[in-house]
């Protein structure tokens, strides 16, 4: 055989041999309520390419997020703990920029991929350690970042700097629009990497305050449509957010990798108030009770798409419960890697039939007073005012009978409630950093 023959041969074996595992990747929308995309009924906003996304793959009906507000969700996501057991679980900032890192210990789904070949970037905000920290991107097992460090920071869409791996790239005389820059380089990064293996982490900012958008013909559409700059501002974002998505759709089909890519799409909490934001007039949190840092359904159910040409059946809905959390054994599955111990996630499949159910998810928020949640089969129940109460009382809620969560039933069945508190009490790990209970606090 000739020499270059031969060589052709085991390029081509070594590129199949490299593509037998599926690319992931995995969209992040910030703040983006249940009830915001047109695929979930909202006819205020329009998310074409998302309700695409939705008629050719599978939509969950009962995803949550991993509690109430950005960094300790996002800790959830990327570790495979509740909030219960994650290293970060509040949105602690550091001056000048940063939020407390995750630490050396914490391994995350990006190093385990990056371990068996991938080839990892997240693009967007991050949030979960400040520039030097054990926490910074790179360092936490991604081999190329773009965008926020800081995700207060993030609220300026017009910012006079952002991250280049650990690069701080000048933007003082470039007032572009933040969140476009940051999806060119996600781009940029799928046209460099689609020949092997990649985890794609797009931790876009949109809708996120502040509500600035470029006044462009969307934004001049929604202004005629409701006379109120913020409203056209959000709607314009939210259809900005869902533009990208199609680029990423198309760019992924037109590179030829559709039949092996996995694309995600999802939301790290509930809808916000914040920076003129404005869910009731939206319905941003789809009717459900609660929006942002509430773990009542509207601040921590989202909505989250999943499309695999060949894999995920068309134009389906699964109605099982599911959470961030679960993201890291899935993609450790898809991957042909043990799913790595000690975690709190279990894969997830796209079939609407679980290969096994939690026995409860569990939830914590460490601001407002704390409080805590557990869902454990039909039945949700919550806590406020741990921080300050040493046994506050426990609500109580049917989610067959009452996903608004409107009537508390704790008083008929006293059972319920008892079993919810060991859950309570069996999830929260006590963690020096972050003193949830009253009887944590120093």
């Amino acid at each position: 055989m000739k020499p270059l023959l031969l060589y052709l041969l085991l390029l081509g074996a070594a590129s199949a041999q490299a593509q037998q595992h599926p690319n992931i990747i995995l969209i992040v929308a910030d703040d983006l309520g249940y009830g915001d995309p047109s695929f979930q009924g909202n006819t205020k906003i329009h998310t074409p390419h998302l309700d695409s996304m939705a008629r050719r793959g599978t939509r969950f009906t009962q995803f949550y997020a991993g509690t109430a507000v950005c960094a300790p969700s996002r800790a959830s996501l990327l570790t495979g703990l509740h909030t219960g057991h994650t290293a970060v679980r509040g949105n602690r900032g550091y001056k000048p920029e940063g939020q407390f890192p995750l630490p050396d210990s914490s391994l995350t789904i990006a190093t385990v991929l990056k371990q068996h070949g991938y080839t990892t970037g997240v693009f967007g905000k991050w949030g979960l350690g400040y520039p030097g920290s054990p926490g910074t991107p790179l360092k936490k097992g991604f081999t190329h970042f773009f965008g926020y460090n800081c995700q207060t920071l993030a609220h300026d869409y017009y910012p006079d700097h952002l991250w280049k791996d650990d690069e701080k790239i000048d933007l003082s005389k470039n007032k572009t629009y933040s969140a476009d820059l940051i999806h060119q380089q996600a781009l940029q990064f799928l046209q460099q990497e689609h020949t092997h293996p990649f985890f794609l982490f797009l931790a876009y900012t949109i809708p996120h305050a502040q509500l600035q958008v470029p006044h462009d013909s969307t934004y001049e559409y929604y202004q005629n449509q409701f006379h109120d700059s913020l409203h056209a501002s959000f709607a314009a974002m939210v259809t900005r957010l869902d533009r990208y998505v199609g680029d990423i759709i198309t760019q992924v089909q037109n590179l030829g990798i559709a039949n092996n890519t996995l694309i995600l799409f999802t939301s790290d909490n509930g809808p916000h108030r914040e920076g003129g934001g404005d869910p009731d007039f939206f319905n941003s949190n789809g009717g459900l009770r609660g929006i942002k840092r509430d773990l009542y359904e509207g601040g921590i159910r989202v909505p989250f798409l999943a499309k695999w040409p060949g894999h995920i059946q068309p134009n389906t809905t699964n109605n099982n419960p599911a959470t961030f959390w679960d993201l890291f054994p899935t993609f450790e599955t898809l991957a042909g890697i043990p799913i790595t111990k000690g975690i709190d996630g279990i894969p997830i499949t796209w079939t609407g039939k679980p290969l096994q159910q939690h026995e409860y998810l569990y939830w914590e928020f460490h601001e407002n007073g704390g409080s805590q949640a557990v869902r454990w089969g039909k039945w949700k129940g919550v806590k406020l005012n741990i921080n300050i109460l040493d046994n506050p009382p426990l609500q109580l809620f049917n989610l067959e009978e009452d996903p608004k969560e409107q009537t508390d039933i704790a008083a008929q069945h006293p059972d319920i409630v008892k079993q919810i508190n060991v859950y309570l009490k069996e999830a929260h790990q006590s963690n020096k950093d972050w003193p949830l209970l009253k009887s944590e606090k120093p």
